[in-house]
């Protein structure tokens, strides 16, 4: 008898942590992902980096650039697979139109924030995002020292 795998508990491959400190995310989306069979196997044990990860649209079309899915050993015998290339996100017509609307805008740009499982589909969360200068990021970081700090003393009081 064959031993099943145990389910995954949370539905997430990956998350891109960077974004949050960069970026003031405005609005996301969720986008379908055009993949090949040996990423997918690679997305099943977590294989995957987003840190430099965006989101080119070109043509009426969004393409995600900079996404690094390492291949199996096992999975990537017959292929000549390419960790970096450029993925296709299936998007309908109207979000595409309000992406690109965002991201003619000055200062804004769409990233992708996530990478999780819906259903049997791989699905990517996207954000029109405007990038944050260096006192917003010290900002951010003084008011989560000071969250932390009071947690603490709640605690130990």
């Amino acid at each position: 008898m064959t031993k099943k795998k145990p389910k995954q508990t949370s539905s997430t491959i990956a998350l891109n942590r960077k974004v949050k400190h960069d970026y003031f995310i405005e609005e996301t989306f969720e986008a379908g992902l055009s993949l090949l069979g040996w990423e997918v196997k690679s997305l099943r044990e977590s294989r995957v980096n987003l840190t430099d990860t965006y989101v080119f649209i070109k043509d009426g079309e969004a393409f995600l650039i900079g996404t690094n899915i390492t291949p199996l050993p096992a999975a990537s015998t017959h292929y000549v697979t390419d960790p970096t290339r450029t993925r296709k996100l299936l998007l309908n017509h109207r979000e595409l139109q309000k992406l690109e609307e965002g991201v003619n805008q000055k200062g804004h740009t769409c990233v992708c924030t996530a990478l999780y499982w819906k259903g049997h589909l791989i699905k990517c969360e996207i954000a029109l995002a405007k990038g944050k200068v260096a006192y917003d990021k010290r900002m951010d970081d003084k008011e989560r020292d000071w969250n932390r700090q009071k947690q603490r003393l709640m605690r130990h009081n």
